[in-house]
């Protein structure tokens, strides 16, 4: 049986188990891999490959490197004039434009770590931690022009654990896209690929994270409210909250039975506590600005001036 020619399309490492189980999978044949260019990173701003390339040049793949692949004319000429199978796309960070959806016989396809249409856009992991979901998934679509909206050829619901965080969540569905990745390969060889459109009365959006997504409002937000941000910016933007006028990184909380105010700072016993709509956190671990993370015990012994909540600058708002 003839391979499938295949194109993927990915950029961070989140994209890697996905490439390596296409590279590895006995009927396909991968015949580029696509990404961004190479980056300054470091200390030294030394230019650094997308982890994808990186893999790909282990395997000696044929690469592709540009900030829009949809103007890259003589690359898609060659895909045409050879001939492609399919194309898939994980977190590549560009649209693909209609010449190239029209280009693989077999089509174009996006792994998008939510159930679609729920959390269309670039963050689906972190809102459905940001608002307390029990479960994701992985789903597979065939490509449209409008993000994220074609037709469903794969889902693959996952459950989340209790106090999972992004960066948890986000291994685990590098590795399901990976396995969703597998089984849809195995049924597209099968013939039993079936096509389900989304229901656009249903459809939510995850867009790009900002630094500001991750400010905790205690006065306004209950005690789940603070806690599942918590869980959804860790380990970026991370969460924070300005305390007499300096940023508190606000790293880890527990319930607190304790009487305050929404928004009332209070040091109960050594412990800095927090009041919200419906109760109390304590801040367990901090990082005050200028120094290492610590206990809040450890800030408390330090601490000169009163215990108070201030706004953020307006910068950040």
């Amino acid at each position: 049986m003839r391979k499938l020619r295949t194109v993927f399309f990915g950029t961070p490492d989140f994209a890697v188990a996905a490439l390596e189980m296409l590279a590895h999978h006995p009927a396909i044949e991968v015949v580029a891999v696509v990404s961004m260019p190479d980056r300054p990173a470091g200390r030294g701003q030394e230019l650094k490959s997308p982890e994808v390339i990186q893999y790909a040049r282990l395997l000696k793949l044929p690469i592709v490197q540009t900030v829009n692949i949809n103007k890259e004319s003589d690359v898609l000429k060659s895909w045409e004039e050879s001939g492609v199978d399919l194309m898939i796309v994980l977190a590549f960070a560009q649209f693909l434009g209609e010449r190239l959806l029209k280009l693989p016989s077999r089509g174009c396809f996006n792994i998008h770590t939510s159930l679609l249409p729920k959390y269309r856009g670039a963050a689906p992991i972190q809102y459905a931690l940001w608002n307390g979901d029990q479960e994701t998934g992985v789903t597979i679509q065939r490509m449209v022009k409008k993000m994220d909206a074609g037709d469903v050829v794969h889902a693959k619901p996952i459950v989340v654990t209790k106090n999972e965080t992004g960066g948890q969540l986000t291994t685990r569905l590098k590795f399901q896209a990976a396995l969703s990745c597998n089984d849809f390969i195995e049924d597209l060889l099968a013939n039993k690929i079936v096509a389900r459109p989304q229901d656009e009365s249903k459809v939510s959006f995850a867009p790009t994270l900002k630094k500001a997504d991750g400010f905790l409002d205690f006065a306004n937000q209950t005690v789940k409210q603070i806690t599942c941000r918590l869980h959804a910016m860790d380990p970026w933007p991370g969460t924070y909250c300005f305390l007499g006028g300096k940023r508190l990184k606000v790293l880890n909380t527990e319930p607190f039975q304790a009487s305050a105010k929404p928004g009332e700072v209070k040091n109960h016993m050594n412990a800095l506590i927090v009041g919200c709509l419906d109760g109390a956190l304590r801040l367990c671990v901090i990082q005050l600005e200028g120094k290492k993370s610590g206990s809040d015990t450890e800030l408390l012994n330090g601490w000169r001036g009163d215990l108070v909540l201030s706004a953020p600058p307006k910068e950040e708002v």
